[in-house]
């Protein structure tokens, strides 16, 4: 079998570059060329069946964001870092096998899902002195980052004390609340002003299993709001892991010439030689077309979605009657 391995791509840039002395050019400097286009350029220039691979987190209870840089997202496969280990995600997405919807529009979602915030007192009021207060939120489960107790100090100013999703509240002073069964305590900076309420504003739910996935600032949202743990599964392409040791070789051995085609590309960008450009980038589209060949000659065996095709499959997942 042909040689793919690191070496071998090294030294195919070099007889490309026309640099066969590392003093023209080390090999530090190529394998650093190498992964820039393998990791990067690679996977924006063609989106391959084989960069497709399943992303699954899990749900907590009482939990509807999940940031995608939190450690508590983790995908299968032992991807983490998934901001630069991802390019997209892609529909469909399932929630314990059922399929929900994912949107990417937080008009669209929240036209669903309004974020209609409820008012209420806290039956606490400031006497212009007391800094510490404690109570019972009554409207429970409450929804985590929604919540917010306010007063008006005796300078006649706001008092914001704003929650974070783990429980703690900070702003106008510190605090804590208990999102399930609605404990609070807080400190405000300045003491309300006699007679002044101490007001709370927050999300009130009933928590389910999730029917809706948000994917919006890097953060996925789920509505409704979970009361279990589900598993959160959809399609994400990734990109590719680093070539590093002297025998490593692409995930797909057949890519070795177009990644040295396009490490080759880069060494003569930096030095300006666009005639250098110019001359392989003929080899450079061939290799491209023949690297996405794989992939079309698959998707051509797909057929096509049709109106139809709800009729032939119906809810149940059946096909010709028999139950999968």
């Amino acid at each position: 079998m042909a040689s793919s391995t690191l070496d071998t791509i090294r030294i195919k840039v070099r007889r490309l570059t026309h640099s066969p002395s590392p003093s023209q050019l080390t090999n530090t400097e190529i394998n650093e060329y190498v992964n820039t286009f393998y990791q990067y350029d690679f996977p924006e220039h063609l989106r391959l069946l084989t960069g497709l691979v399943p992303f699954v987190f899990y749900t907590e209870p009482g939990k509807d964001l999940y940031a995608t840089n939190s450690d508590t997202l983790t995908p299968i496969n032992g991807l983490s870092d998934f901001n630069n280990r991802f390019i997209s995600i892609h529909p469909p997405v399932y929630v314990d096998g059922r399929q929900a919807k994912l949107s990417q529009s937080e008009g669209e979602f929240y036209g669903h899902y309004p974020k209609n915030k409820a008012v209420g007192s806290t039956g606490l009021t400031g006497n212009g002195v007391t800094l510490t207060f404690v109570g019972t939120v009554a409207a429970i489960p409450i929804q985590r980052n929604s919540v917010s107790f306010t007063s008006i100090n005796t300078a006649g100013s706001t008092l914001n004390l704003i929650d974070n999703g783990t429980g703690t509240l900070s702003g106008d002073g510190a605090g804590s609340i208990n999102y399930e069964t609605g404990v609070f305590g807080l400190t405000f900076s300045s003491a309300p002003a006699a007679s002044e309420p101490i007001m709370f504003h927050t999300f009130p739910y009933a928590a389910s299993r999730p029917s809706s996935v948000l994917y919006y600032s890097n953060s996925f949202t789920l509505r409704p709001i979970p009361d279990g743990v589900y598993e959160i599964r959809m399609q994400a392409f990734k990109s590719f892991t680093n070539l590093i040791e002297n025998t490593d070789v692409p995930e797909l051995e057949q890519w070795w010439q177009y990644i040295a085609y396009g490490a080759a590309k880069k060494v003569f960008e930096d030095r300006a030689d666009l005639e250098g450009v110019q001359a392989i980038m003929p080899e450079f589209k061939k290799q491209e077309t023949l690297v996405l060949r794989r992939t079309l000659v698959q998707q051509s065996n797909e057929r096509t979605s049709t109106i139809y095709d709800s009729i032939n499959n119906n809810s149940s997942n059946s096909w010709n009657g028999n139950n999968f």
